[in-house]
């Protein structure tokens, strides 16, 4: 059987990963520290449906908005399968991916859109499952590597840097090239694995 690699495959697969590491959520783990420097689990969690909610717009035509409201409900899971499988739908609509989008200067294929919602999803997966003690080793290999081929061509210099200078990526960390492909996922985009 070949697996696609389809960016909105890709995505697919990576908003499933997503819903099943939310799925082993406990509430108790609601303030247990994360990947993600300063961030506690539910902060990280409703930035991911904060994500999977303003994706739902750009997949739509619409621009991106930086704030982030809480919007994590009771259920978790119930809070973000909603705004995913809207993702899914409004990506899979006629059309949706027959245009570019603007960055920075650039403009770009909307599929690398699409793909950057999907290393988003990717790295998020893996910061619950490392937080909350779930196996990391279970999630998709090929969503890293997807991930980190991306990462590795996208995410300039100038993007990195502390938090209080209001970067969102800590410089890489050192990871083994022979490491799991998790783990190299996690040291570019700043996280210490394992």
């Amino acid at each position: 059987m070949t697996v696609s690699t389809e960016p909105l495959a890709l995505l697919s697969r990576a908003l499933e990963q997503v819903t099943t590491v939310i799925a082993r959520v406990r509430p108790e783990q609601a303030r247990l520290p994360t990947p993600c420097r300063s961030w506690d689990l539910r902060t990280l969690v409703n930035h991911v449906v904060n994500d999977a909610q303003k994706f739902v717009v750009i997949a739509r035509g619409g621009a991106w908005e930086a704030r982030q409201d809480d919007v994590l409900g009771d259920d978790w899971l119930d809070s973000f399968r909603h705004p995913a499988a809207e993702l899914v739908a409004a990506w899979n609509r006629e059309g949706a991916l027959n245009r570019t989008v603007q960055f920075g200067s650039a403009e770009l294929p909307i599929s690398w859109q699409v793909k950057q919602q999907m290393v988003e999803f990717t790295i998020h997966s893996w910061d619950i499952a490392a937080a909350t003690g779930q196996s990391t080793t279970d999630l998709d290999p090929e969503l890293a590597r997807q991930a980190l081929d991306f990462g590795t061509e996208n995410l300039k210099p100038q993007f990195r840097g502390s938090e209080e200078d209001g970067q969102s990526f800590a410089p890489v960390v050192a990871v083994p090239d022979d490491a799991p492909v998790y783990d190299r996922l996690a040291g570019f985009f700043g996280r210490t694995p394992g």
